[in-house]
């Protein structure tokens, strides 16, 4: 959704709406995955590690604030290229904590705990903040789960669509922009009703799923979602289900009891990264039609496969654009029944 269209919406708003987006009192504190953050005005430069958040900062009109960005699954989204191209990337996947703090950022925002937290393979929050320097992490990534157990982290309770809408309307307060944050969170939350409202009039009932985000290799187990993470809540609102059991965000699953298990449609992650050879999607779909295991699985011999943006598996703006995907496959599978 692009800023002009942010204007209207927030123009369009009741008036009792607005009234909840008064300007931003400084100094402002909030409590963000167990820190007590303070900020005495807005902050003008910010550095982002993980797509989630930058994309979000720039739908929010806060491209300009933007000195660092790092951590990409996918392109940046092309409404977004223009900014974007006048932004450092200090590095495709994690950054070093020099190449952060050398951007004097009064900012970093943070996608993923591991990234920045207790065992943070950039930096822990205290050294960071011992330069006075404020890491917000988005709360999808904390609440509810546990970032020391598992590679991924593990998930203590399911993850929840709020904790997006949360991370939106903080950063709006942060940066004194809360009719934009208002607005957008009005029309993700349009969107996600929509497309559930769709998939329901077409249910099928028993259809299992499986999400495949990457491998470490082709011939190595895969790194699937585990059943309270993200895939496993678009899964659970458009009344499909998740053939894994583990509570680990991301756990890697044998192919020999996936193939078990049959799912009915697989999910695989397309990505522009290029750490592993399994990131190429391409490269996905033809080990599942070729690998002995995986090509008698239903899904792959009738073609159920889906694909969707890495981002798109993740907490930030592209997942609502990936449920959409989602649900308009179930559709279609569920009418060619």
């Amino acid at each position: 959704m692009s800023l002009p269209r942010l204007a209207a919406l927030a123009a369009s708003l009741t008036l009792s709406t607005l009234a909840l987006a008064a300007p931003t009192q400084y100094p402002l504190t909030l409590e963000n995955c167990g820190a007590t953050l303070t900020f005495t005005h807005a902050p003008t430069k910010a550095v982002t590690i993980g797509q989630a958040g930058t994309e979000m900062l720039y739908e929010l009109g806060l491209g300009d604030r933007l000195v660092g960005t790092s951590l990409w699954f996918n392109n940046v989204l092309p409404r977004f290229k223009a900014q974007n191209d006048k932004v450092e990337r200090l590095a495709d996947n994690e950054p070093s904590f020099e190449a952060v703090i050398g951007k004097r950022p009064e900012l970093v925002a943070v996608q993923l705990e591991w990234m920045v937290g207790k065992q943070g393979v950039v930096g822990t929050r205290e050294q960071f903040h011992d330069l006075k320097i404020p890491t917000y992490i988005l709360p999808s990534d904390c609440e509810g789960k546990d970032n020391l157990v598992g590679a991924d982290g593990t998930r203590l309770e399911p993850f929840r669509i709020e904790t997006i809408y949360k991370s939106i309307e903080q950063l709006a307060q942060i940066f004194d922009v809360q009719d934009r944050g208002d607005a957008l969170v009005t029309d993700l939350k349009a969107r996600l009703s929509a497309a559930i409202a769709n998939v329901r009039q077409n249910k099928a009932n028993d259809v299992s799923a499986l999400f495949w985000f990457s491998s470490s290799d082709l011939a190595s187990d895969p790194f699937v979602a585990g059943r309270k993470g993200i895939p496993d809540f678009m899964l659970n609102s458009l009344g499909m289900r998740n053939i894994v059991q583990s509570d680990e965000e991301w756990p890697t699953v044998g192919w020999e009891t996936i193939a078990k298990a049959n799912p009915s449609i697989l999910v695989i992650a397309r990505m522009d990264r290029r750490r592993f050879p399994a990131d190429d999607y391409l490269k996905k779909i033809e080990f599942l039609k070729t690998d002995p295991v995986t090509r008698n699985m239903d899904a792959v011999k009738h073609d159920r496969i889906v694909i969707i943006d890495a981002e798109g598996m993740q907490a930030g703006l592209r997942l609502f654009t990936g449920f959409e995907e989602l649900a308009d496959a179930a559709n279609r599978f569920n009418a060619a029944k």
